[in-house]
């Protein structure tokens, strides 16, 4: 069986699929065609392309999902999490190979990483059902993925289930870091109070745009997400993991709340927050004489 060092042969793998496809891969219906990105909150997918169908599941913003076929009225059949259904083409983005990652979950034991998009082609690794992997691109029913090592090859698409959720417990995906990965795309965003958008974002805007990401709904303020019951609560600085909430509470702006502030812990007694001194998304310190003073705790909620 032949190998290759993953990184050096990624522009190989990519350039080489087109030249698979001219072999073929047997038609299946349920197989990727490509992937979109939802472009709303709460939006349904449907049993059947119309309306009045039962709803399957209901997505939110910055899903994504494989795309199985078109209708002629404009509707996806689309997979999520193991659901297939309908959702009107309106509300979504289609992607571009290059230009995104997607995570997702094998659904099997023993599905295999080819060195090629077929089914004769080298294998690279064998990895366990519930396993993470992350989707790098997609041609005509498979999926170039990055596996938790680093391997870098293809998996038939309806081996994996794209999923908006972190494993826990750093067993195949480092969810944790994931969120790190996800904070440090909004640093530099500017603050402003009541913003949870791309382009300004307060304290509790900025984690409710980052958790969202992970399927997590939080509440727009930090006493809210501090007393939501979601999650585990984290007292010791000692016990904080990337990728947790952590709270602070200065009596003088809290006014009787519960929590004045939140930011999202990355490591080494750093966090990343929307700093209204700052006026903009930065690093923070717990060492710092206020934070040290105003800390109430974490919350982990991937």
């Amino acid at each position: 069986m032949i190998r290759f060092p993953c990184k050096a042969a990624r522009i190989f793998l990519i350039s080489a699929a087109s030249a698979m496809m001219l072999t073929g891969l047997a038609a299946a219906d349920e197989l990727a065609v490509g992937l979109a990105k939802t472009t709303g909150n709460a939006l349904n997918m449907r049993e059947y392309p119309t309306t009045d169908s039962a709803v399957v599941t209901t997505l939110d913003k910055n899903y994504t999902l494989a795309l199985l076929e078109r209708t002629e009225d404009d509707w996806f059949k689309v997979a999520y999490e193991g659901k297939t259904g309908y959702v009107s083409a309106n509300y979504l983005q289609e992607l571009e190979n290059g230009n995104f990652e997607a995570r997702a979950q094998v659904n099997r034991e023993g599905v295999c990483v080819h060195y090629l998009p077929s089914e004769e082609s080298d294998i690279l690794e064998t990895i366990a059902n519930k396993a993470y992997t992350t989707v790098l691109a997609c041609y005509d029913g498979w999926y170039l993925v990055r596996c938790q090592y680093g391997t870098e090859g293809y998996i038939r698409s309806d081996f994996l289930d794209l999923t908006s959720v972190a494993s826990v417990g750093g067993s195949s995906y480092s969810g944790n870091n994931s969120v790190v990965a996800a904070a440090k795309r909004y640093l530099g965003v500017r603050y402003v109070y009541g913003g949870a958008s791309s382009k300004s974002v307060d304290c509790s805007g900025f984690t409710m745009l980052v958790m969202r990401q992970f399927g997590i709904s939080l509440p727009h303020s930090a006493s809210g997400q501090w007393t939501s019951g979601k999650g585990k609560k984290i007292y010791s600085r000692s016990a904080l993991r990337a990728g947790d909430l952590v709270f602070f509470r200065d009596p003088k702006v809290a006014r009787g709340k519960a929590a004045s502030h939140v930011a999202i812990y990355i490591g080494n007694n750093q966090f990343i927050h929307a700093s209204s001194s700052s006026r903009k998304v930065t690093y923070g310190t717990l060492n710092s004489s206020y934070h040290s003073r105003y800390y109430i705790g974490g919350l982990r909620l991937v």
